[in-house]
């Protein structure tokens, strides 16, 4: 008899789930600081704190008209080296072959140089990473930048996208795992919710002895916090 109900505890500790007790923090799936990495003065400042923003949207410029001539300027002396080589391959056999190796050169520094102004432009624009809200903002026209001296002009985060940033016991370690279901709820909100693991630091944390895992999450204000259970399979 005896033998029997140990078997039968035996049997439930193993086929029941394990809950593992985990906090958490809300954050964006993506967040970046952006700064420009030329010099100058603000030309311009499409976006303040709470627009939407698509990726490669412009946000701000800066004053490039100089850099734009020179851009243009480049792009002609391309455009007649790309014409001379053309004409200079179609007689390519009846010239010196010192004089082609100069038209291909004349080229190959004119294609050069339309690629490093263009760079030197694509710098005084600053540009969405991604799509996402601008939550930071500290930029204005007339203000100069250095590209020497980075600062951060705007902050972005994704729209909707979140993960919960949970922590749990070290000893932990071994058993949580991705793909394990996490039921919590969001401080100051009733509901029930449910996620999925899908990510498990592989490190504990020095100083408070805790584990991290993420799990992906929609349209929590940045910043939350909450706590909830790691659903273990105790099969």
């Amino acid at each position: 008899m005896k033998k029997t109900v140990l078997a039968l505890l035996m049997l439930v500790s193993f086929t029941h789930a394990e809950k593992i007790y985990a906090t958490f923090d809300v954050s964006a799936q993506k967040s970046a600081n952006l700064a420009f990495t030329a010099s100058g003065i603000v030309k311009q400042v499409n976006v303040d704190i709470g627009s939407v923003v698509k990726k490669n949207q412009t946000l701000a410029s800066l004053d490039n008209d100089d850099i734009k001539a020179m851009l243009e300027k480049t792009k002609i002396v391309y455009k007649y080296a790309k014409r001379e080589l053309a004409r200079q391959e179609k007689i390519k056999k009846l010239i010196d072959a010192s004089k082609y190796d100069k038209v291909l050169s004349n080229y190959e520094n004119a294609k050069a140089s339309v690629a490093y102004q263009q760079a030197l432009y694509n710098k005084t624009i600053l540009k969405a990473p991604f799509e996402g809200v601008i939550y930071d903002k500290s930029i204005e026209v007339g203000d100069a930048v250095s590209g020497m001296m980075l600062k951060t002009v705007f902050k972005i985060q994704s729209l909707r996208e979140r993960k919960l940033i949970l922590e749990f016991d070290q000893k932990y370690h071994g058993v949580v795992k991705v793909g394990q279901t996490f039921e919590y709820r969001v401080d100051g909100d009733n509901k029930a919710y449910k996620g999925v693991i899908s990510k498990v630091y592989p490190y504990a944390d020095f100083k408070n002895r805790k584990m991290r895992a993420e799990v992906k999450a929609k349209d929590f204000t940045v910043g939350l916090f909450g706590d909830g259970y790691i659903i273990v399979d105790g099969k």
